[in-house]
């Protein structure tokens, strides 16, 4: 079982392992497999780590074995030295943890930054997934406009710290039609965020700018994809998410949630998750 208790932990991570490349990832297993070979691997996005998913997982995990690792540089996992943390690296940090404890089979579902780490992965690893979905998420390259964004934010992070950087960040996640009612959940995403080290964040916002359109890799995919989006997504609209289909792609749209799903209702989905689970 996970532990949620919000005044000390900052990551559901129980586990750790060092790979190859010597990145030293932490990272929640719920371990019972239940006779499958498949596990469900669930990334968490920008500035957030494994208790994104915090709501969700106990449910999720009566059914499948859940694996939720904290990205390089975020939660409680190491942050190399690399001056950006490509979309590619994060992929073959995964592809080293799967190696290391014994996962073969994934259905791999990313949210916001772990979309795209899904992308990257299916394309270069797509032998061993069963099924992936991007969560809040698109295959679309950033605009110029996001560019510049990305730059604002990494001077933001070098001069005020990560803690100001996520202070204004969080409220911007959520539905702006029910802050009010997200009180804890906003103070809760925020302590989580704060573990994010200074070099992380900035080395990944290089890597989200850098990173390519990969619309392809759900369009040629043979896989089941499952494509989630929030209604009052004031980051990534439905139209984005959705950018990209495939011959089996399943597309939800959450009325309640912006682009925090797994805070905001996560209820419903988990409900989403489970059907296409068993939909596989």
């Amino acid at each position: 079982m996970a532990n949620h208790d919000s005044n000390i932990f900052t990551t559901l991570a129980q586990e750790e392992v060092t790979l190859d490349n010597g990145v030293r990832l932490a990272y929640y297993d719920s371990k019972e497999s239940h006779g499958l070979d498949t596990a469900l691997v669930l990334l968490h996005g920008y500035c957030g780590s494994s208790a994104y998913w915090e709501k969700v997982v106990d449910e999720l995990a009566a059914s499948i074995r859940i694996i939720a690792p904290d990205a390089r540089g975020h939660g409680d996992s190491s942050s190399p030295d690399e001056e950006t943390y490509t979309m590619e690296l994060f992929a073959e940090d995964l592809a080293g943890l799967f190696n290391a404890i014994g996962v073969r089979r994934a259905v791999l579902l990313g949210h916001s930054l772990g979309g795209y780490i899904t992308l990257a992965f299916a394309e270069r690893h797509s032998e061993k997934l069963a099924a992936f979905g991007l969560i809040h998420s698109t295959s679309l390259p950033d605009g110029e406009a996001a560019k510049a964004n990305r730059d604002k934010a990494i001077e933001a992070i070098e001069s005020e710290g990560v803690r100001a950087f996520v202070d204004g960040l969080i409220p911007k996640l959520f539905a702006q039609d029910r802050l009010d009612d997200m009180g804890p959940e906003l103070a809760r995403c925020k302590e989580i965020g704060y573990a994010t080290s200074k070099h992380g964040a900035i080395a990944t916002a290089r890597g989200m700018k850098s990173r390519p359109h990969r619309g392809s890799v759900i369009e040629a995919s043979k896989l089941p994809v499952l494509l989630v989006s929030g209604a009052q997504d004031g980051l990534i609209p439905a139209s984005s998410t959705f950018a990209a289909t495939g011959a089996d792609t399943r597309k939800v749209e959450l009325e309640q949630a912006g682009h925090m799903s797994m805070q905001e209702c996560s209820a419903q989905l988990a409900e989403e998750l489970a059907s296409f689970i068993r939909s596989i």
